[in-house]
């Protein structure tokens, strides 16, 4: 069945199977969740032929950019809450890791540091593993760089250590003032 724009939705009833082709060369297959007439937006669901508890994408078509579709039959209302599966092992993991992401990126923001000390810890933390311990900058576990963050406030750690962390601090700090000048 071709679409020529006046079609009006009227065969876009919910749960109904469709086969479609888009004016972009797309073929897909998918289950008609809602269709909104005032935007003409078909809202469907792909991926029914897999596995009933696999992940199924969610495509929204304008209906303008159908070039054609066939029924292929009626089902089930797609948003029957008896029918509908999470997986909540799976949502529980992305929740724990966004929670222990979001622990991590909270550690990484100095407390009671100024801007400047805290854009020398991004510049570090960049090439080398870098933490804070109050309002000193502790890096690869060994050299503490302390306020107000100069190549002279830099200690402990081994030579080679120091100098490179020496070398990351110099180099951020003609960087922010350059950036400083230049505002």
């Amino acid at each position: 069945m071709a679409m020529d724009g006046s079609s009006g939705g009227e065969e876009f009833a919910v749960g109904c199977l469709l086969s479609i082709k888009t004016t972009f060369g797309d073929e897909f297959e998918g289950q008609v969740i809602t269709f909104d007439r005032p935007s003409n937006i078909l809202v469907l669901q792909e991926g029914l032929k897999s596995n009933p508890q696999s992940r199924r994408n969610i495509r929204l078509l304008k209906a303008n950019y159908i070039k054609d579709f066939s029924f292929l039959g009626q089902s089930d209302d797609p948003l029957d809450l008896k029918k509908c599966y999470l997986d909540l092992n799976s949502l529980q993991s992305k929740e724990d890791a966004a929670v222990r992401q979001a622990e991590i990126d909270v550690e990484r923001i100095g407390v009671g540091v100024t801007a400047e000390a805290q854009s020398i810890f991004d510049a570090l933390s960049k090439t080398l593993p870098v933490r804070w311990d109050k309002t000193v900058i502790v890096v690869m576990n060994e050299v503490r760089v302390s306020s107000p963050y100069l190549a002279e406030s830099v200690t402990g750690g081994t030579a080679a250590a120091n100098e490179r962390v020496r070398k990351v601090l110099e180099l951020e700090r003609r960087r922010l003032q350059t950036r400083g000048a230049g505002q």
